[in-house]
C-alpha cells in the first residue's frame, strides 16, 4: 500500500513526470508515492528522474497496458 497516488493516465510526456515531482514535493520523507501513466514513455523518463532527483525508485512494473512506478522519498 502506498501513501500517495498519482493519476496521470491519459496524459503525455511531460505531465506524469511533472505531476510526480509535485506529489514528491508534498510528501514527506520515508512515504511513498505511486505513479500510474499510460504514456510509455514514462517508462524511461520516471527511473530517469528518480535518479536525478535522487528519489528511490522501489518498484515499476506494467498492468493491464497501464504503467506504475512506487517512489520512496527521500
Amino acid at each position: 500500500m502506498t501513501d500517495h497516488i498519482v493519476d496521470a493516465r491519459g496524459l503525455q510526456c511531460p505531465m506524469p513526470v511533472i505531476k510526480l515531482s509535485q506529489a514528491i514535493m508534498a510528501a514527506q520523507s520515508g512515504e511513498t508515492v505511486e505513479l500510474i501513466s499510460t504514456d510509455r514513455g514514462s517508462c524511461s523518463d520516471v527511473p530517469s528522474w528518480a535518479n536525478d532527483m535522487g528519489q528511490t525508485l522501489k518498484e515499476q512494473f506494467e498492468k493491464d497496458g497501464e504503467f506504475h512506478f512506487v517512489l520512496v522519498k527521500s
